[in-house]
């Protein structure tokens, strides 16, 4: 199997994860979201930790990458905590596309941050996600946009700290970067949690731990398919989790999204797809000139 092809498997096994993580969660019932937010990455962080340990690495990482290694965990734990609460307040499906804006987020901030000049076709894709996004959140002025908005928060938050992976990734090994954010997490959602702790059924407890589990095996998977074949060759596999999520949605919850629904999710599926062909056009071109 070539390794662009590994890639793509790992991807569709990770978003396989992800969204089977939301199911579990969403499953999970009527229990505060920064509980099911603290037990999602306590067990990312014990399985997490094994791999560093295995590795002998640092376990909290090189001391000049302390402030990056916290601001990336700060911002990702609200995502976590912000997408949490809109898988369960939205459609699964819903939630889960809405979190996919956080690509096109991220083209945004390395632009301000990292001071990457943003191409036309990017600023056009952003543009057209974002319109897509409007059909899944059909704005009105009521309390149920909230989730939506929430929804979006999460993503925004999301992209903050991928932004802050980029600046990361060739200082600190990935799951020295896991672990991190997932310690960090646990810590921030512990006194949450204990102050507002519901009791739960070992039913709610499995679902929760299998939360968990599965968001580690999301995690791990999209790091490594990225290590087989780039991202602007494989990245638009990982919409597959809108897919599995909207299977769920059907077979668990007996949710169907709505018609403008799914015309969002073609609308924002459309805009990456073409963000993917001009990347892997442009990667092809800039090869043929260095052959030259």
């Amino acid at each position: 199997m070539s390794d662009r092809n590994k890639g793509i498997w790992l991807l569709l096994v990770s978003a396989l994860g992800f969204s089977l993580m939301g199911a579990f969660v969403k499953l999970s019932g009527d229990l505060p979201t920064m509980q099911k937010a603290f037990f999602r990455n306590i067990i990312a962080a014990i399985i997490t930790l094994g791999f560093v340990m295995h590795h002998k690495e640092r376990i909290f990482g090189k001391k000049e990458n302390q402030k990056l290694l916290l601001y990336r965990s700060a911002l990702g734990a609200v995502g976590v905590v912000l997408n949490f609460y809109a898988i369960d307040h939205l459609v699964l499906s819903d939630a889960e596309m809405l979190n996919k804006l956080s690509p096109f987020i991220l083209i945004i901030f390395s632009a301000v941050f990292l001071k990457e000049s943003a191409r036309r076709y990017q600023i056009v894709a952003v543009l057209v996600a974002f319109a897509g996004a409007l059909f899944i959140i059909q704005p009105e002025f009521s309390v149920e946009v909230f989730p939506y908005i929430v929804g979006v928060l999460g993503a925004v938050f999301a992209a903050g700290a991928y932004t802050l992976l980029r600046v990361l990734g060739s200082r600190e090994k990935h799951y020295t970067v896991v672990f991190y954010f997932s310690f960090f997490t646990t810590l921030v959602l512990l006194p949450f949690t204990i102050l507002f702790y519901e009791p739960m059924s070992w039913q709610q407890w499995v679902l929760l731990l299998l939360a968990g589990g599965c968001a580690t095996v999301g995690q791990f998977g999209i790091t490594l398919a990225y290590k087989f074949a780039p991202a602007s060759e494989i990245s638009i596999f990982f919409y597959s989790t809108v897919v599995y999520s909207a299977l769920l949605s059907i077979i668990l919850f007996g949710q169907i999204p709505t018609l403008l629904s799914v015309a969002g999710y073609v609308v924002i599926f459309g805009a990456s797809f073409y963000m993917f062909l001009k990347n892997k056009g442009m990667d092809k071109a800039e090869a043929a000139k260095k052959a030259s």
